[in-house]
């Protein structure tokens, strides 16, 4: 399995991206985006806002579904206080079923990522692109 070959097909489905801005841009605009979202200041902010959005997502449709009840939400607290712990629970939350909600809420989640290495017998297939 060659992921940057998955990848590359999901992106070709997507089609063209919508424009942005509807209008051209005028002079000085880009000096005032670069400084906007040109630097980690930006990345941190719109990873942040990935993760809160799947957060809310994920309890919102658990809660609609039955799995959890409105109350259990009122636990949240130390899993999602800081931008690393809701890194970690929405990892997690997007590599579990919704029906799983309860148990990741009662178990906790460490707020901790670990940076996997790969085996030096097995050589990565996918290519980070660093902004």
């Amino acid at each position: 399995m060659n992921l940057d070959t998955i990848v590359q097909r999901i992106e070709e489905a997507f089609g063209s991206t919508l424009p942005s801005p509807a209008s051209p841009l005028q002079d000085g605009d880009l000096e005032v985006l670069a400084r906007l979202f040109g630097d980690d200041g930006f990345q941190d902010y719109l990873q942040d806002e990935i993760s809160r959005q799947i957060i809310r997502d994920y309890l919102t449709n658990a809660v609609i579904l039955g799995f959890i009840r409105v109350e259990n939400l009122d636990g949240l607290g130390e899993l999602v206080d800081t931008p690393e712990h809701r890194a970690a629970l929405s990892l997690h939350m997007l590599m579990s079923s919704v029906e799983e909600a309860a148990s990741l809420l009662e178990g906790g989640i460490s707020g901790e990522l670990t940076r996997l290495e790969p085996a030096p017998d097995l050589p990565p297939n996918i290519h980070l692109v660093r902004n």
